[in-house]
């Protein structure tokens, strides 16, 4: 099948119209087709039918008046039994006003006519000039079938063709009337009358008939003999069952059953004398039961329809041509600015908004295309200036944010170790933002000789407003820090100042610790935050007792109270923000305090730097390629006196 796919409008309007077209011709044609054939047939039919009939009916009209001449004879022989010049007058004069009556005579019995005459039969006829002529039927006439069948069948028949040799010496068939003595008690015969009819003349009447120029028509008699036909071979010398027989055809001999049986009839087979397909008619003779038979050639009959038809296959491929050009040109006509626009359409695709469109005179869907493509050729400009103004102030703000970041950055203690002239503590820490900046915070500076301030928290919120409010939250750290409060006061205070300035209602949750580097000692305050960890020096993992403080900026009222905890040599704090254990892998799993737990047990005694980074690429692993959703940070610091 033609795969249509990829072919254009003006193709596919082509192909599927002209098929259509192609199939409604073929439609009508055959319907025409067959309705005119049927018509024809029909018409056909009937008038073989009635020109049969009507040619049945002159050779019957004929044979009857011919009849009537030797019945009245009969008659006339049984009533009066004229003398022999009397009776012979009558059939001389008979033939005379007869010109279809070839001969006729009185044959009477043996010794009937007279003692002394055995056979007497005066036959008078018509002779080659077309006088009449008399002679006695010279033979014994008493055995011939036209004589003797009469005779023995006590009625008048007409007999089978015959060559009547020594009398008429030629072909003929005989009317004969038997008649009798009435005056005798057993009805004796006395003899036969007849009226002979020339086959020549019949032939003329059935040759007559003209149908076409191989149309012809045939007489069989009642035994199925031919007695007249075109081929001159077949009459007296073959039956239309020895035809049959001779062909082999059952059905031709059916039909001469039909024939001889007296039927009407008409039926289709090759003809026998063209050999062409034929429809044969046949109908009875009532005088003799003869049967006519008229042969009609179907390609002559039909060849009216035949020639209208190829007058109609060769209107019709001039119109399909016809109609194939004028597609050709209307699909040209219509496609050709949607072509012009597809070229616009491709021009556009590849980024030249500039495409000029192609002019369109119409008002039709053509028009509305072309007023479409205009508007998204303008929509499409707005669009890209838009975009482009939109994404230079993305740059922009990310450009923003990059140094918003870097300076976030640049606010926490990024050098480590921080204080390389001491050895009697390590100390490391690190934070990833879930954004460009984050609001996780921690720090870590010394406010005299001995005690080192340690700060990690967490702000509400991510990205600019956490990231001030985180560097506003360590400003004020590192400004109370410097007070010498204690470590309860120093977030208190920082609470205080938060609340009281804090018109978004942002919060931060911290750990604040002030460790003795000289004693180990540890003062601190958890507000809201994740309880730290120590690892200890033997291994063992700790979780910090919680001062269950509040976080900053909620409540200005809010009290905070420290804890207390003492590190010993190779004991290490480890801080932390809640997006170490609430990290999520793709299936929405928490990284958990467990599993957290899990590293600090196993891998606690590593250096701290080692411990973060370590701990880092855990959280990586485990999220795969789930968004980082909050900011990660942690703090640790281990204490090494000796």
């Amino acid at each position: 099948m033609m795969k249509t796919t990829n072919r254009g409008i003006a193709f596919k309007l082509n192909l599927w119209i002209l098929t259509s077209v192609t199939l409604i011709f073929a439609v009508i044609f055959t319907y025409t087709y067959l309705f005119t054939r049927d018509m024809l047939i029909a018409k056909i039919e009937q008038s073989a039918l009635d020109l049969a009939r009507a040619t049945s009916e002159d050779i019957d009209a004929v044979l009857l008046s011919v009849e009537k001449t030797p019945e009245n004879i009969a008659v006339a022989m049984e009533q009066f039994r004229p003398q022999s010049g009397a009776f012979t007058g009558l059939i001389q004069e008979t033939i005379k006003r007869s010109p279809e009556i070839y001969g006729a005579t009185v044959a009477f019995e043996p010794w009937e006519y007279s003692t002394n005459i055995r056979y007497f039969a005066p036959y008078y006829y018509k002779g080659r000039d077309g006088k009449v002529e008399f002679t006695y039927i010279p033979y014994d006439y008493i055995y011939e079938d036209w004589y003797q069948i009469p005779k023995e069948l006590d009625e008048p028949v007409w007999s089978e063709p015959y060559f009547d040799e020594g009398a008429g010496n030629i072909l003929m068939s005989t009317y004969s009337v038997p008649f009798y003595d009435l005056n005798s008690p057993e009805k004796k015969l006395w003899g036969v009358t007849t009226a002979d009819i020339s086959l020549a003349w019949l032939q003329e009447i059935v040759q007559a008939i003209k149908i076409g120029e191989t149309g012809y028509g045939f007489l069989i008699t009642k035994n199925g003999t031919f007695v007249t036909h075109p081929n001159s071979r077949l009459i007296m010398n073959e039956t239309i069952f020895s035809l049959a027989e001779g062909k082999g055809d059952a059905r031709l001999r059916e039909i001469g059953r039909r024939m001889i049986a007296g039927e009407t009839g008409f039926v289709s087979l090759n003809c026998e004398f063209s050999g062409k397909p034929c429809w044969l008619v046949y109908n009875p003779l009532s005088s003799n039961e003869w049967s006519l038979g008229v042969m009609f050639p179907k390609e002559e009959l039909m060849a009216d329809v035949f020639r209208l038809n190829k007058i109609v296959i060769g209107l019709g491929a001039a119109g399909f041509i016809l109609i194939m050009f004028l597609i050709a040109a209307i699909s040209g006509t219509i496609t050709r600015p949607l072509r012009a626009l597809t070229r616009v359409a491709e021009d556009v695709a590849t980024g030249n908004l500039d495409a000029e469109m192609p002019e369109v005179k119409s008002r039709d869907e053509v028009a509305s295309l072309a007023h479409s493509l205009d508007n998204m050729k303008t929509s499409l400009k707005d669009y890209i200036r838009d975009l482009t103004d939109l994404t230079a102030a993305k740059e922009r703000i990310e450009s923003e944010l990059q140094i918003a970041r870097d300076i976030q950055m640049g606010i926490l203690p990024k050098v480590f170790p921080p204080f390389p002239e001491r050895d009697d503590f390590a100390l490391y820490a690190d934070v990833e933002p879930a954004k460009e900046v984050g609001g996780d915070l921690y720090d870590f500076f010394f406010i005299d000789e001995e005690r080192l301030c340690v700060t990690l928290g967490d702000v509400s919120g991510k990205g600019v407003p956490a990231a001030l409010f985180m560097t506003i939250t360590q400003t004020l750290i590192k400004t109370r820090a410097t007070q010498n409060l204690s470590a309860g006061e120093v977030i208190a205070w920082v609470n205080h100042d938060l609340a009281q300035e804090n018109p978004s209602f942002m919060f931060v949750t911290m750990f604040f610790g002030i460790f003795n580097v000289k004693t180990g000692d540890l003062d601190y305050v958890i507000a809201g935050h994740n309880p730290p960890y120590i690892v200890r020096a033997n291994g063992d993992l700790e979780m910090m007792p919680s001062t269950k403080g509040m976080a900053l900026g909620i409540r200005e009222e809010a009290q905070y109270s420290a804890a207390k905890v003492t590190l010993s040599q190779g004991d290490m704090l480890f801080l932390y923000t809640d997006g170490v254990t609430e990290a999520m892998d793709p299936h929405n799993d928490l990284f958990s305090e467990e599993r957290l737990e899990n590293i600090l047990k196993e891998h606690g005694l590593m250096k701290v730097g080692d411990l973060i980074k370590h701990i880092f690429a855990e959280v990586h692993s485990f999220a795969d390629t789930a968004p980082q959703a909050d900011d990660i940070t942690m703090l640790a610091l281990r204490y090494t006196p000796e």
